[in-house]
């Protein structure tokens, strides 16, 4: 049962933990998400964008980490 959670991710003869690889790919994630919002012009609505940015990318890192880290 434990054993499919992975341990390490390898990139390249690289060992990477998990979560690394998880909080990078919602980092690049929100990075997209938040260039279309600005686009659009829509982050003049947010009270705060630096904390409302900080949001997306945990839960952009959740979702993803949800189909790396998926039992």
């Amino acid at each position: 049962m434990f054993d499919l959670i992975p341990a390490e991710v390898t990139l390249g003869g690289l060992y990477l933990p998990p979560a690394l690889v998880v909080a990078t790919a919602g980092l690049v994630a929100t990075w997209l998400v938040t260039r279309l919002l600005n686009r659009l012009r829509l982050t003049r609505f947010f009270w705060n964008p630096p904390l409302t940015l900080f949001a997306i990318w945990t839960l952009m890192s959740a979702v993803i980490g949800l189909f790396v880290l998926a039992p």
